[in-house]
């Protein structure tokens, strides 16, 4: 009862903010995202009965509190659905920066959900699995199911789960994401508890379903430019949220603004296709094309700060065992 899955992290495009549930993790409306690859999680599950209590490591680390905590929901679920109490041993690595806005709690719940499916024996669809994965991260439901992904609101797993959309092919394989990164530690699960204290929110709600209808029916056909303008759009309705809630969660820094500038002085003044995103944290995701790829990452990168270059990803996926981490 082994197993090991590799994940890809998110890019909120439609991000959600704020949870009607934090043990379910159901958030209050629907959300959207594109996963970006080759950045990954890989995560190996074992129920070991020679232990006597479960086992937690990230990159070589002892994961202990709340980061603990929510793996446990995970597991203890699969054990739930699975009829055992046999323990676990996890062990997950990274191959990209944590905690700078960049998914890396999607990446790892994904991955988490889909190894311990596979080592519970649960003859599980992807749509599925990412109600295992939410109990972790919301976000992480649309990293099982990968590429441009919706996870519908709901009150229960047979409504809140995630489903992938549909783009032309073409638009997928030109899709280049120039990461810009802004090293500065957040708090999203902070942010998310006071999200409905924010006068903001009702009209981030107003406004948000529409936004997913228009995501939605742009990415079907695949334009470009709608497609990451409602992104950027929303990066910044997300920001107001944050920046009005109970806390005042500030979470750029002066080279995030930088790195907007730049974007924007790109497309207004070279016509160049690019737009920015960013999710809660300082670091930025730059959209782009293949054609402008070289241009954008240098602009980005002119603003001082390190830059990856990534594409679309897509779904979870069950790995060998030969790629096990023990």
């Amino acid at each position: 009862m082994k197993a090991t899955a590799k994940a890809h992290p998110i890019q909120g495009l439609i991000k959600y903010h704020g949870m009607r549930d934090e043990t379910l993790r159901l958030p209050y409306h629907d959300s959207i995202s594109v996963c970006t690859a080759p950045s990954h999680t890989k995560t190996t599950v074992e129920f070991d009965t020679s232990l006597t209590e479960d086992t937690y490591v990230l990159d070589g680390e002892t994961v202990e509190g709340r980061g603990a905590e929510r793996i446990r929901a995970v597991v203890d679920h699969v054990r739930e659905l699975a009829d055992t109490d046999t323990p676990v041993r996890f062990e997950s690595e990274n191959s990209f920066p944590t905690n700078i806005g960049f998914g890396s709690s999607s990446s790892g719940f994904a991955a988490l959900a889909l190894a311990l499916a596979e080592a519970a024996e649960l003859d599980y669809t992807h749509p599925e699995v990412s109600t295992i994965a939410r109990r972790g991260s919301s976000s992480a439901a649309r990293a099982v199911t990968g590429a441009f992904s919706h996870l519908y609101t709901g009150l229960n797993d047979d409504d809140c789960r995630s489903e992938r959309i549909t783009a032309p092919e073409e638009f997928e394989s030109d899709l280049r994401i120039i990461a810009g990164m802004v090293p500065a530690y957040k708090e999203t699960e902070e942010a998310h508890k006071e999200a409905a204290d924010s006068h903001m929110f009702e009209g981030r709600m107003a406004h948000i379903h529409s936004q997913i209808a228009d995501m939605r029916d742009a990415l079907r056909n695949g334009e470009f430019d709608r497609v990451f303008e409602l992104a950027e759009h929303d990066s910044l309705s997300l920001a107001a949220t944050t920046m009005t809630g109970p806390a005042g969660w500030v979470y750029w820094q002066p080279r995030t603004i930088e790195i907007f500038n730049a974007v924007r002085e790109l497309r207004e003044d070279s016509g160049v296709p690019v737009y920015f995103s960013v999710d809660t944290g300082a670091s930025v995701y730059v959209n782009t094309t293949a054609e402008y790829v070289d241009e954008v990452e240098a602009a980005v990168s002119d603003c001082g700060v390190e830059t990856r270059r990534w594409r679309l990803g897509g779904p979870a996926q069950v790995l060998d065992e030969s790629e096990a981490l023990f």
